[in-house]
């Protein structure tokens, strides 16, 4: 099986959505942030914070062409990685990228509770998610797969996913 990748802003279910397809199909699943911290031994947060985003994207793209070598696996991505371009062409080369979207208010009550998110460091974190929605489109857009999932369960999301690419 190629791999599959989702990827989509933060809040939209992709590590809950891979975590049921790694179920469903018995495939490995990578956390491309949970394994970039076990290597640097601290949060996202912290590299963001201590060595800025550029660091954190650079860090990202070298996990990401490491597990574009493995098949048969499911990776959840950040809500970041589409904005370099070479990611998506990695992505299409070696599986089949999957792009969760779901609506600004969605989002917003889906993380308005979490502290982990060094995006939404902000005074206004709804106008936050918005204005990095907007920046993000046009890089998600370039996903020819996506899904909403503001009104699914992580279930049909998955079963979305597995019809699409003839998985089940």
């Amino acid at each position: 099986m190629k791999n599959i990748y989702l990827v989509g802003f933060m809040g939209t279910g992709k590590t809950s959505v891979a975590n049921m397809l790694s179920r469903i199909l018995n495939e490995e699943i990578v956390d491309l942030d949970s394994f970039i911290e076990a290597e640097e031994k601290c949060s996202i947060n912290e590299i963001f914070h201590n060595k800025g985003e550029a660091y954190f994207r650079k860090l990202e793209q070298g996990v990401l062409k490491e597990f574009s070598c493995k098949t048969g696996i499911i990776v959840s991505c950040g809500g970041g990685i589409v904005l370099n371009t070479e990611n998506i062409k990695i992505m299409q080369d070696s599986g089949f990228p999957v792009c969760l979207k779901a609506s600004s208010e969605v989002i917003y009550e889906r993380l308005k509770d979490k502290t982990d998110r060094p995006l939404l460091r902000s005074t206004d974190p709804k106008k936050a998610i918005e204005e990095l929605l907007a920046a993000r489109k046009e890089f998600y857009d370039k996903i020819p797969f996506s899904i909403d999932t503001s009104k699914l369960t992580i279930s049909e999301v998955a079963n979305r996913i597995i019809n699409e690419f003839g998985l089940g």
